[in-house]
């Protein structure tokens, strides 16, 4: 038997084991949704078209809101600090083996963390190398990283072009917002270091790498000062992420209150009156929806989720967001040292994303909204005793939001 090989009845025991601990913090779906009778109904599984690799399990900041760090999940500490070659070797086989199996024409691989720009540009570039060796011909192999900026320099900026990796660097808008959630473990701020990188990435020559700026939306903040500073950094793209909250740590707001719509709806109002080039997904999806289109982003629409996530030491889970919910909320049992990734599209939590209106709550399917927001993030569903079915705690700032950009975007067309 091969090193870090398990028999397939020890592998089923501790699938098992892993879906019964699921069932007692998330009824819903793991307790309650009853997947072989979908798959007998006609229901196919969503082949993954994402891959997103914890190429290093560690950061070199201390963000106060980090979802992997700072919240319920601590399993990061019992992982690897860095992928090791076999699990990065079988992940990316694993991969391809999926792509093959399902004709897909083209995947994404996410290189993420922590922090994966501690991994290494030779590293890096090692593993971009090695995934094209093993893809099937005919299917096109697109990378990305989401990275804090802080390690951009012109050596690593210069491996990322070259391999075709494109690069989105998290901002948190002016240098004091910046640095007041986003310190290093030293508590020093991060934002001229990150200004810096993004100098570099702005150059004509490193442009092709540049993929634009993810900002946390924080409601104490003033949004045009953060739009406008965001978009100093000529960004081809904004995305703009509420906090990973949920029903047993929900947001800090007087009762009525939406400061995550107003905050969301002043820059918009900005944004759409400008006609700005700079696309920023949540907007761009809301308007998509709004006039009878698809959803591209997890916070909106009822578009199935297609993403899976490999940690550093080859366990296959859900997406990391869930990490704020409970321990162990994105465990399959699976890893890919040992087991095809197509053994977690029967996973209850990944089928659950997969469905659309049928993994709502009742309270959401009644509401006139859910054909806009589709009940929003899945990871901020999670109320304990019930799970994954309950309305996003960030609904009436969600429905105050798509109702401001219905009526906007219906005075223009109507």
């Amino acid at each position: 038997m091969k090193a870090g090989s398990r028999p397939a009845a020890g592998r089923a025991v501790l699938v098992d084991d892993i879906r019964a601990a699921h069932a007692r913090a998330a009824p819903w779906p793991y307790a309650e949704l009853d997947v072989a009778a979908l798959r007998a109904a006609g229901h196919a599984p969503v082949p993954f078209r994402e891959l997103v690799l914890k190429v290093h399990q560690r950061c070199n900041l201390a963000c106060d809101y980090c979802y992997v760090y700072e919240l319920a999940d601590q399993s990061w500490r019992d992982r690897p600090r860095t992928m090791s070659d076999a699990v990065r070797d079988a992940a990316l086989a694993r991969f391809a083996g999926h792509a093959r199996r399902h004709r897909l024409s083209g995947v994404r691989i996410v290189l993420h963390g922590g922090e994966p720009l501690l991994y290494g540009p030779a590293e890096l570039a090692r593993l971009v190398r090695a995934a094209r060796d093993v893809f099937p011909p005919g299917c096109r192999v697109e990378f990305s990283m989401q990275t804090n900026g802080v390690l951009l320099d012109a050596p690593t900026v210069a491996v990322l072009v070259e391999q075709g990796i494109s690069v989105g660097v998290s901002v948190d808008g002016t240098p004091a917002d910046h640095d007041r959630h986003r310190r290093t473990r030293t508590g020093r701020g991060s934002f001229a270091a990150v200004a810096r990188g993004l100098q570099l990435l702005r150059r004509p020559e490193n442009r092709a790498a540049y993929a634009g700026l993810l900002c946390t939306v924080d409601p104490g903040t003033d949004p045009i000062a953060c739009y406008e500073q965001l978009l100093t950094f000529d960004p081809p793209a904004i995305d703009l992420l509420l906090p990973h909250l949920n029903w047993e740590h929900p947001p800090t707001r007087p009762p009525g209150a939406t400061p995550y719509a107003g905050w969301l709806i002043a820059v918009f109002d900005r944004w759409y009156a400008d006609r700005s080039p700079v696309r920023i997904r949540l907007f761009d999806d809301t308007i998509s929806l709004v006039l009878g289109g698809d959803s591209r982003s997890e916070q909106i629409g009822l578009s199935p989720s297609g993403v899976l996530v490999v940690e550093s030491d080859g366990a296959i889970e859900q997406v990391d967001a869930l990490k704020s919910a409970y321990p162990g909320a994105c465990a399959t049992g699976l890893n890919v040292i040992r087991d095809e990734l197509d053994a977690a599209l029967d996973d209850p939590g990944i089928v659950a994303r997969q469905i659309g209106r049928a993994a709502l709550s009742d309270e959401c399917q009644a509401c006139p909204a859910v054909a806009f927001c589709g009940g929003g993030h899945y990871a901020h569903r999670y109320r304990p005793g019930v799970g994954f079915r309950a309305p996003s705690v960030h609904c009436a700032d969600m429905r105050a939001f798509i109702r401001h950009v219905y009526d906007r975007v219906a005075s223009d067309v109507g």
